[in-house]
């Protein structure tokens, strides 16, 4: 199943840290994010990482060249950064079957491998992880509705009003059939092209969406203090002699 990684952000809340490097550059425990998210995606059987890039891509190109631990990497530019359904188009042209999706800024210790493994069981067009967050921080993300089935039927990127505080994080398994969604989707108020509305989509058109509990943690490193909780908390679980 090959890997798609998101890593075109400039990721201006994370100033000073990102001024000469892009965001998936930034390192916590020593290793770039990027790094972190290459491991966990060559564990899970990818067998090509496709890594769509953009502000300062020479940084990334130049530090993992084209394979990573023996698998290759396949470079795709998305030169305005116009929200992820918008970088997800960029890799169209590499994608035929199903395939993973894992946003560069994201650390995980989580069960990753519980969504690859509902994806082949061919009974989903999509799955991906849930955790519950907050009430007062459900706003920040795409937040979303289950059925009894643990099927998601609903889907709202940033609502003033969250409708629950089962939020997406920043992992997936899809069937190329989000690309027709994508292809859809229009601009948010926040003038981007969000992948939220294009999962929204292919539920109307009456794909199955599995919701997947999160089991472990993940930090989406949006700020430096989100860093220095990921670099806290790995060193915790990996002490270093």
């Amino acid at each position: 199943m090959k890997a798609v990684v998101l890593a075109a952000g400039e990721g201006t809340r994370l100033r000073p840290l990102t001024e000469d490097k892009p965001k998936g550059m930034v390192e916590v425990d020593d290793k770039p994010i990027l790094t972190h998210c290459f491991d966990q995606l060559v564990s899970l059987g990818a067998d090509e990482l496709i890594v769509v890039v953009g502000y300062l891509k020479e940084k990334i190109i130049d530090h993992y060249g084209d394979e990573y631990e023996g698998v290759p990497i396949t470079y795709s530019h998305q030169r305005e950064q116009q929200g992820l359904a918008h970088a997800l188009l960029t890799v169209e042209e590499h994608i035929d079957d199903d395939f993973m999706l894992i946003l560069g800024d994201n650390v995980f210790q989580a069960n990753l491998e519980d969504v690859v493994r509902r994806q082949q069981e061919d009974r989903a067009d999509a799955a991906f992880l849930v955790e519950e967050v907050p009430w007062d921080e459900a706003d920040r993300y795409g937040v979303c509705d289950t059925n009894k089935f643990g099927e998601i039927t609903d889907v709202v990127e940033k609502p003033d009003d969250p409708p629950s505080n089962l939020v997406m994080t920043g992992f997936y398994t899809f069937t190329p059939a989000i690309f027709h969604a994508c292809h859809l989707v229009q601009p948010s108020n926040r003038g981007e092209y969000e992948i939220s509305e294009a999962i929204d989509l292919l539920i109307q058109s009456g794909r199955t969406i599995d919701a997947i509990g999160l089991e472990g943690w993940r930090i989406d490193v949006g700020y430096p203090e989100d860093r220095d909780e990921a670099e806290e908390r790995l060193q915790k679980e990996s002490p270093r002699p």
